[in-house]
């Protein structure tokens, strides 16, 4: 560790590198979010690809939050500064080519490839990107926290993450109404190329968990990932937990086009960011009361909360009621999400930190896919067919709520639990 870095460490118990991955993801998660506040209402309207576009947003969300699964044996292999590199790189020329799709000067060009494919081609380009950042991001959390420091870590990350997912938006609107909503994509590319040029001059790579450790070598580390893949019980925890994310993308798939076709509120991104702002507020006080509780009780109660939080905005079709169920469900979402990363990194050997935490986005990308099918379906079915929107918001409520008795069952009669000395 470089002298500055331990002066750091010394002062505040994190390490330079710790902070500067942190503000790293900070405007990744604005990219990203400001991108993902309108590409549902973009692919859908803009390039006129309807209920097709909810599905494609469903699987761009899979890919994004599943090859991690894939990237994290290759971000242990090359390390994270390098991938990261990579992934910003890749970030610009995706998001660019996403917008490029609802520019003038691409129209012909995707015309000619088919506006379908071309856009699937964009959004996986883009998914390749974002699947190197949250190993790098979250192993560096992991490899510079200690046990007394875990817990506050993980909440600065995801309290980052959260404003980052509430400048997005915000900045997206304005954009969409000044220059138009392709220009968001243009937005996030731009963002990050910013990326890049500070993960070149200020990002430095973080010690190993021991000096004398030997990079792995590829073989290893594919052979690691098969181990993960069999884990049963890891594995069954992880598509219990998709069950959070099926719920929580619908702020992105469903509730624009909710909010705006039925509660007559054009200006849908500022609802979408009700959760970041909330979870900003309520993730460092949230976990320090939840502290004691046990990860998978932590975890179940969230999903319990957030669950009624749908249940409010079905049953009072208002923006103030579409606000508190939305703050409500943040509530849950605070109480579980750093529990979370918190009981995956415990359980991830020290050499395959990346490669567990890459696998700790599976339950997101599962829960992306299955939302975006889902989502296509409630706008279809309960807005536009049937006019029975609180429909919509009562299915996530009873997903959430089987959701929580699956957890509670998975502690009782699957989930390990230590031994009293």
């Amino acid at each position: 560790m470089a002298m500055a870095d331990r002066i750091q460490h010394l002062r505040t118990g994190f390490t330079r590198s710790f902070w500067v991955a942190n503000v790293l993801e900070l405007f990744e998660r604005l990219a990203f979010y400001g991108s993902k506040a309108v590409l549902a209402v973009y692919l859908v309207e803009k390039v006129g690809l309807g209920r097709t576009g909810s599905a494609l947003v469903g699987l761009y969300g899979f890919a994004v939050f599943f090859l991690p699964t894939l990237a994290g044996p290759l971000v242990d292999r090359y390390g994270f500064r390098r991938s990261l590199i990579a992934c910003f790189s890749i970030f610009s020329l995706g998001y660019f080519a996403i917008g490029l799709a609802g520019l003038p000067m691409g129209q012909a060009f995707v015309a000619s490839v088919g506006t379908t494919p071309y856009i699937i081609g964009a959004l996986l380009l883009t998914a390749i990107g974002g699947s190197l950042i949250k190993p790098c991001v979250v192993g560096t959390v992991a490899r510079t926290t200690t046990p007394a420091t875990k817990s506050l870590g993980y909440s600065i990350y995801y309290t980052l993450v959260n404003l980052g997912g509430a400048m997005g938006p915000v900045l997206g609107l304005q954009v969409r109404e000044g220059l138009g909503i392709e220009y968001v994509l243009v937005m996030s590319a731009v963002t990050s190329l910013l990326n890049l040029l500070g993960t070149l001059v200020f990002f430095r790579e973080p010690d190993r968990a021991s000096l004398d450790e030997a990079p792995r070598t590829l073989p290893q580390v594919f052979r690691d990932m098969g181990l993960v893949f069999g884990n049963l019980r890891f594995m069954a925890f992880l598509v219990i937990f998709s069950g959070f994310w099926i719920m929580f993308w619908q702020i992105f798939y469903s509730l624009p086009f909710y909010v705006r076709d039925v509660l007559h509120y054009p200006r849908f991104e500022l609802i979408e960011i009700v959760d970041s702002l909330a979870i900003i507020v309520l993730t460092v006080p949230v976990t320090a009361m939840m502290r004691k509780v046990r990860p998978i009780l932590a975890m179940s109660s969230g999903f319990a909360v957030a669950s009624l939080g749908w249940l409010l905005i079905g049953a009072v079709p208002t923006l103030g009621a579409a606000v508190a169920g939305i703050m409500i469900f943040a509530v849950g979402e605070a109480m579980q999400a750093p529990r979370f990363y918190e009981y995956v990194a415990d359980l991830a050997p020290k050499d395959q930190v990346g490669t567990y935490m890459g696998f700790a986005f599976l339950p997101v990308a599962i829960g992306a896919l299955v939302a975006g099918y889902l989502g296509g379906f409630l706008v279809e079915t309960f807005l536009k067919q049937s006019h029975r929107p609180g429909m919509m918001w009562f299915t996530l409520s009873a997903i959430g709520g089987v959701s929580t008795v699956l957890m509670l069952l998975y502690d009782r009669f699957v989930a390990r639990h230590p031994q009293p000395a």
